[in-house]
């Protein structure tokens, strides 16, 4: 006998209909010969209903008050699932946060896991039954109900596989796998059958949206098989696993594109040893991330030089003001911001042996007019920023180009 875990997201429990569709699912898999765990997010819209309710009373919510009121979402998910596995004729039992006692941090509003006691989850599954517990939350060392953030019922199903040793860890979604881009781009775009951790991670966090880069990674260290499928089908989905000979065959896995990072170009900053490092010190002292980062020289007497970067564009709207006092601080003439851009980039394992991907990024970007601005890359990914407007293009040229809609 093995033990899955399974995790269904938002539209998955959308409505009645679909919570009795999660208990057929859970109850067919116990019947198949295995212990199951459900971690069920909110109904689909329900967070977003609950946190406009508390800024509707204030503009500044106190982060302690917003967890204890996200979390009511997954608490009545849990309940309702459960039920609807006991109308099936099935034994089933919900558990939320603290009763698991999943422990985390008191980072209000974005809480990371620190240890999971399994036994609550364990008493149940000798008893039969089916054990829903709440995604997204978890209790920190004073009792307080924290929530892990957006996204976060992946992370607690991943890092709950882990702490009982699961066999896998099944992800329902509303899209049946992972895709080699975004479908809804690129009509090509093709299913992947399996794909490393090391290259989801990379497509999570350039912009895919199937999978939270926090349960990768945490899937990555525990070595937790993902399962990525559909809630509304028996096809098999996406595999996310350790890396495989196979995979490296596959040069490039897949093209992602976020069009959430906006592009900070500082004119005319003194060049001088340290400058550089005066300015990022104070950036990253402000918690604000910088991706692409390009240093320029500029001619004339005066030693100068131009900095360009890309920070959130979340980020930048709160950091503007501040933006302007770094420039000044490091003797920055102009400051431009430019926020109509998207960086776009293509992801694969087999990249660290076959020379001149990057070089066929270019040149097919190029071949379709299109400049690319900054250039950032890993052993495993070439991201490029280009103006918006070029978004589509340049994914399905990137697509097409690397013939990632042919059948490997």
């Amino acid at each position: 006998m093995s033990l899955i875990v399974q995790k269904f997201g938002g539209t998955s429990v959308g409505s009645i209909e679909r919570m009795r569709n999660v208990a057929r699912r859970a109850l067919a898999t116990q019947k198949a010969g295995h212990d199951v765990v459900v971690i069920v997010s909110a109904m689909s819209g329900e967070t977003n209903r609950l946190l406009g309710l508390a800024h509707e009373l204030t503009k500044v919510p106190e982060a302690r008050e917003m967890d204890v009121i996200a979390a009511t979402g997954e608490q009545v998910s849990a309940g309702l699932v459960a039920m609807a596995i006991q109308a099936e004729g099935g034994k089933a039992r919900s558990l939320l946060g603290h009763q698991v006692r999943i422990l985390t941090d008191d980072a209000f509003t974005k809480a990371r896991i620190k240890a999971i006691d399994s036994s609550k989850i364990t008493e149940t599954l000798k008893r039969g039954e089916i054990a829903v517990i709440a995604g997204f939350q978890g209790v920190d060392h004073h009792g307080d109900i924290t929530t892990l953030g957006r996204g976060g019922s992946d992370t607690s199903a991943v890092a709950i596989a882990a702490a009982i040793s699961a066999s896998a860890c099944e992800i329902y979604t509303d899209v049946d796998g992972v895709y080699t881009t975004d479908p809804n781009v690129c009509p090509s775009a093709r299913k992947i059958d399996r794909i490393s951790y090391e290259e989801m991670l990379e497509l999570a966090s350039l912009g895919a949206k199937v999978l939270q880069i926090r349960s990768v990674e945490i899937a990555m260290k525990y070595g937790v098989p993902l399962h990525v499928r559909s809630s509304f089908s028996e096809a098999e989905g996406t595999w996310v696993v350790k890396e495989e000979s196979a995979l490296e065959e596959v040069v490039v896995a897949g093209v992602a594109y976020d069009k959430g990072e906006a592009r900070v170009h500082l004119v005319g900053i003194e060049d001088k040893p340290g400058m550089v490092a005066d300015l990022f010190e104070q950036i990253a002292a402000k918690h604000m991330s910088v991706d692409m980062i390009i240093q320029t020289a500029t001619t004339g007497a005066a030693e100068r030089a131009n900095i360009t970067f890309t920070v959130a564009k979340t980020d930048l709207a709160r950091g503007k003001a501040f933006l302007e006092e770094v420039a000044t601080s490091v003797g920055a003439r102009e400051v431009r911001y430019d926020e109509d851009v998207v960086k776009v980039s293509i992801v694969g394992l087999g990249m660290r042996s076959h020379a001149g991907v990057a070089s066929k990024m270019f040149r097919i970007l190029a071949n379709e007019g299109i400049n690319i601005q900054a250039i950032a890359t890993s052993e495993i990914k070439v991201s490029c920023l280009i103006a918006a407007k070029y978004t589509e293009l340049a994914v399905r040229a990137l697509h097409d180009g690397f013939g990632l809609g042919q059948k490997t």
